[in-house]
């Protein structure tokens, strides 16, 4: 049976009630303006209504509204980009109300307040995320070792321990980082630029959380205590590290010569004995040392800083293990022992001389 076009017959009170179908339906059925007809579609039916021409009573029609209305929905629906922008930073959305959660970046403002603690937030999931601190959950497990994370990048970052992916990789000199913030920070020092400073020595610093870690140096203060021995740590990860002294656990081993270590930096380290590797360079004359401290013990020849005071004499070093050799001068300890003849000494440069040149037993037992 062929459907008959018929006039849209409408009352200036329907105008509204005609409206409110439309936003209830529009992601079920379809409008378009064809050949100046309001055309209705969904999957088993179509309806074609005439223009309705009507006029209220100061002679406006009402048609207009009403087109205007669907013009706006359709645009909203289209995905036109830039329909709505912001006023601050030029940012475009095609949704008004992307617009506005977008505008609380500038006014700061924060609706989604947690109830545990009274932390606000911009977004609703930023909230939700916060949420599963109070209540524990981690519901992202590593497979390998079944640590748990709060967030699924987490875990993805956490993983690249297993596999020892480095993804990310400096420009400058080719060493490469699990994580990219860590390049991040790398990367200032090539820059040389060493923004931080201490105010109580003139240590600079190229981090602001290097920074943070030396100023408690100049507190004394080391609150990690190891429960077995007392000695005390400034960092919690130094205490953890330390304790696998008293536990014997060597969970880091030398894949060349099955060497175990406490830590990870100390497998580090020692595995540049096998690869030959010397990153760290002296700006001053070129040479190399596989090792930072000694890097660092080295420089102080070119620029004379003797750091280390004797607290007897007042006799400053450039290295720690000078001053500790000088203070048996004081002391009177001699922790050295020649284990032919007994005799003892203060350093164990003089132990080795005197077991060449000097042990009388030493000879005896050669010949």
């Amino acid at each position: 049976m062929e459907l008959k076009e018929e006039p849209c017959r409408i009352k200036d009170e329907d105008t509204e009630e005609l409206i409110d179908p439309i936003e209830v339906n529009e992601d079920k059925h379809h409008f378009t303006n064809e050949d100046g007809k309001l055309t209705y579609k969904n999957e088993d039916k179509q309806h074609l209504f005439q223009k309705p021409h009507f006029k209220t009573e100061d002679g406006n029609a009402v048609c207009s509204k009403i087109e205007e209305n669907f013009t706006q929905k359709q645009a909203g629906k289209s995905g036109v980009e830039g329909s709505f922008t912001c006023s601050e930073c030029g940012k475009s959305f095609t949704q008004k109300s992307n617009l506005n959660r977008h505008m609380r970046v500038h006014t700061g403002e924060r609706l989604f307040t947690c109830t545990q603690c009274g932390k606000s937030f911009l977004h609703q999931r930023h909230l939700n995320d916060h949420m599963k601190i109070h209540t524990g959950e981690k519901p992202f497990i590593c497979s390998q070792c079944g640590k748990s994370f709060l967030h699924q990048r987490h875990l993805n970052d956490h993983m690249r321990i297993h596999t020892g992916e480095k993804p990310f990789t400096c420009t400058q000199c080719g060493k490469s980082f699990r994580y990219k913030s860590v390049l991040k920070n790398h990367l200032r020092s090539h820059s040389g630029v060493r923004s931080f400073s201490c105010d109580q020595c003139d240590k600079t610093f190229v981090l602001a959380s290097n920074l943070r870690a030396h100023l408690k140096i100049h507190t004394g203060l080391k609150p990690h205590f190891c429960s077995l021995c007392g000695k005390s740590f400034l960092e919690l990860h130094n205490l953890k590290q330390h304790e696998n002294i008293h536990t014997g656990v060597r969970l880091h081993v030398c894949s060349d010569c099955g060497k175990s270590y406490h830590t990870s930096s100390a497998l580090k380290s020692h595995q540049r004995i096998h690869t030959g590797e010397k990153p760290y360079k002296c700006s001053h004359c070129e040479k190399s040392f596989s090792y930072s401290k000694c890097l660092k013990d080295h420089e102080r020849i070119h620029t004379g800083e003797r750091p280390y005071k004797c607290s007897h004499c007042g006799m400053s070093f450039a290295r720690t293990g000078n001053l500790r050799d000088h203070e048996r001068v004081h002391t009177g300890e001699k922790p050295h022992q020649c284990s032919s003849c007994g005799k003892s000494f203060t350093q164990l440069s003089n132990l080795y001389t005197h077991k060449k040149k000097h042990c009388i037993k030493v000879s005896i037992e050669q010949s």
